[in-house]
């Protein structure tokens, strides 16, 4: 038995005498008293502070950041740790981000005409409001399904709109693609906004509210999920993140605790890679302030 152990068999209902397992290993129990009772070294120290700093940055993410993005959390924070030592630590704390689960394909292609792909899986823009994507996905809740359409800017990744309805029809995504351009303060004349070809996005009313706004519509291929990623990337997100951890009683229910996670994390805390680690609005802020000051 080592000195360790026998310190922690002394903490259960059963412990052996200090006397006794103190003569066994040969050691005083002066000695024992003096090692037991020591003060943390420096080192020690440090290494509880950085575990607790650990644990609050991932509850904070709701349990979901690995190592990588708790360790952005660390550095913003003043600290100067490696992530492979956070990824140590974590494990040795028994914390550890989601997996993401298989995905369901909700798309049926329409009957009308389809868009041509203006993106070619280049999903990245220059400025904000230069391309957009978005896409259906489905949450079940205890009265039935609900479906969330989005709209997302590729600049920063941010969520500029969204809508739930029990519904996966034109109406949820056109009701989507008007937040869009109202949080964009409706000047979105030239905006490429990019799609899977179901029927959703295929709808004559659709297409009719994309040209109203000046919106030039894209889309990807039929059964082909890279074609629409950044979309498919966000709806992964957002389902092993928050929706796979939540039961959700209602509709009503569902609708307004996404809304929050959308509002209150993903757009404004939550760290993406595309975005050198920082949130999509923090980003936007970043990209502005480092453009206004190129400019002066």
């Amino acid at each position: 038995m080592t000195v360790a152990r026998f310190v922690a068999a002394q903490r259960t209902e059963h412990a052996v005498p200090h006397a006794v397992t103190c003569r066994a290993l040969g050691l005083s129990q002066s000695w024992f008293y003096k090692w037991r009772d020591r003060r943390p070294t420096a080192r020690q120290a440090r290494r509880d502070a950085l575990d607790e700093a650990i644990r609050a940055a991932f509850d904070a993410s709701g349990g979901t950041y690995g190592s990588p993005r708790v360790t952005q959390d660390l550095h913003a924070d003043g600290w100067q740790v490696s992530v492979n030592t956070v990824a140590a630590r974590m494990a040795r704390l028994g914390l550890a981000g989601r997996t993401p689960r298989r995905r369901r394909a909700l798309t049926k292609q329409g009957k009308r005409p389809v868009a041509p792909d203006r993106v070619r899986r280049q999903f990245t823009a220059v400025a904000p409001d230069v391309l957009w994507c978005g896409d259906i996905t489905e949450i079940v809740t205890d009265e039935g399904k609900l479906y969330l359409a989005t709209v997302i800017d590729l600049h920063s990744r941010r969520l500029l709109g969204y809508a739930m309805g029990d519904r996966h029809d034109a109406d949820l995504t056109q009701a989507t693609l008007s937040m869009a351009a109202a949080t964009c303060g409706g000047t979105v004349d030239g905006v490429i906004f990019h799609s899977d070809r179901g029927s959703e996005y295929t709808a004559a009313e659709y297409a009719t509210a994309c040209r109203r706004l000046g919106v030039l519509q894209s889309m990807g291929r039929v059964g082909c999920a890279l074609d629409n990623a950044a979309a498919e990337a966000f709806n992964s997100t957002i389902k092993v993140e928050y929706i796979h951890r939540q039961r959700f009683r209602t509709r009503a229910e569902a609708r307004l605790k996404i809304a929050t996670w959308i509002v209150d994390f993903y757009n404004t805390r939550r760290r993406h890679s595309a975005c050198d680690g920082m949130s999509p609005i923090d980003y936007e802020r970043f990209i502005a302030q480092a453009r206004l000051a190129q400019a002066a």
